[in-house]
């Protein structure tokens, strides 16, 4: 498979590489973590040995993908995120065995610096704004902000924000119907 690697990137054998990646300055991507193609590392990203990342992932610089994590295809993730994968760390008790999983549904946008406490599942074209705190689960579409995170608005799937009234997108004239806690394209 063909993907550029910056000659500081490491990449450890048994570590899967989608066709064009592109992955940048300082990164790690351990044996047994998974990229589809298309996926971006920018620098000093890293990748544990169980996370997997879907096709087009944007992973921009200082994150790290910890065990348990899974970012579904179109996935952005802002610059110094923080994706956690243990509810209660002890430096001196093992918590390995109670990783908790963590999923961001197609599409979706983490925001600089926003925080992402384990086992909870962020919806598919959900935006999380920068800085915020999630602490549980983020349906499709909704828009979050603050610490804790909690839901201010809907969000297009091309990124804009949606009018409370009308649920349409002037930016690209997409138009979607509440379905329970999340929306559906019209």
């Amino acid at each position: 498979m063909a993907f550029f690697r910056h000659e500081t990137a490491c990449i450890d054998d048994g570590a899967e590489i989608g066709e064009g990646c592109r992955i940048w300055h300082f990164c790690h991507v351990s044996a047994g973590a998974k990229l589809g193609e298309g996926c971006v590392l920018g620098q000093n990203v890293y990748v544990a040995s169980t996370a997997v990342l879907g096709n087009g992932v944007r992973v921009q610089n200082n994150v790290s993908i910890y065990d348990g994590v899974v970012l579904e295809d179109q996935v952005f993730v802002g610059p110094s995120a923080v994706f956690t994968n243990v509810v209660n760390p002890r430096a001196h008790v093992s918590r390995k065995a109670d990783y908790r999983r963590t999923v961001v549904g197609r599409g979706a946008s983490i925001g600089a610096n926003a925080t992402i406490v384990c086992g909870h599942h962020i919806g598919a074209f959900a935006f999380i704004g920068a800085g915020a705190v999630v602490t549980r689960d983020v349906p499709a579409h909704q828009l979050w902000v603050g610490v804790p995170a909690r839901f201010v608005g809907w969000v297009c799937s091309c990124g804009e924000r949606l009018s409370d009234e009308t649920l349409r997108c002037t930016s690209c004239g997409s138009g979607y119907a509440r379905q329970g806690e999340s929306l559906c394209a019209l």
